[in-house]
């Protein structure tokens, strides 16, 4: 199979995956620009309370995507195994892609603050509903 000739809500995942596997990225930069007195880092993770906040928020940031990706990849693959994508799953794995990227930038930056952010979380965990919807509708 040629990836053009994947459906959108794979390559969705695919990106997000990728995403994912790189935004360890900002949290690592930052750890490595603040380092903490006395602290073996091989030995086990600095706390966070030491960096600055933009650094708790990368690390954050992270989480987040991780928390919301492995429900929607796995409701994407069992729309799939059910052959059941349509507009509606294109659609949502457009905006929850979007979601996640923005929740992502804004949460790192700082600039998205309240209630913005818990509003871009919550709209991905909608996302998830329609997809998991699209599961049973398939």
């Amino acid at each position: 199979m040629e990836i053009s000739a994947l459906p959108a809500e794979l390559s969705v995942v695919i990106w997000l995956a990728l995403f994912a596997a790189s935004l360890w990225i900002p949290y690592i930069v930052g750890v490595n620009m603040h380092p903490q007195q006395g602290v073996d880092d091989f030995a086990r993770p600095p706390p966070l309370v030491g960096f600055p906040e933009w650094v708790h928020r990368a690390h954050r940031a992270h989480l987040n995507l991780l928390e919301q990706l492995v429900p929607f990849a796995v409701l994407v693959l069992v729309v799939d195994r059910l052959d059941g994508f349509s507009a509606l799953t294109q659609w949502t794995a457009i905006i929850f892609l979007c979601l996640r990227v923005a929740h992502a930038i804004g949460m790192i930056s700082g600039l998205a603050r309240f209630p913005l952010r818990p509003i871009l979380f919550t709209g991905g965990w909608l996302c998830c509903l329609v997809m998991g919807y699209a599961a049973y509708t398939a």
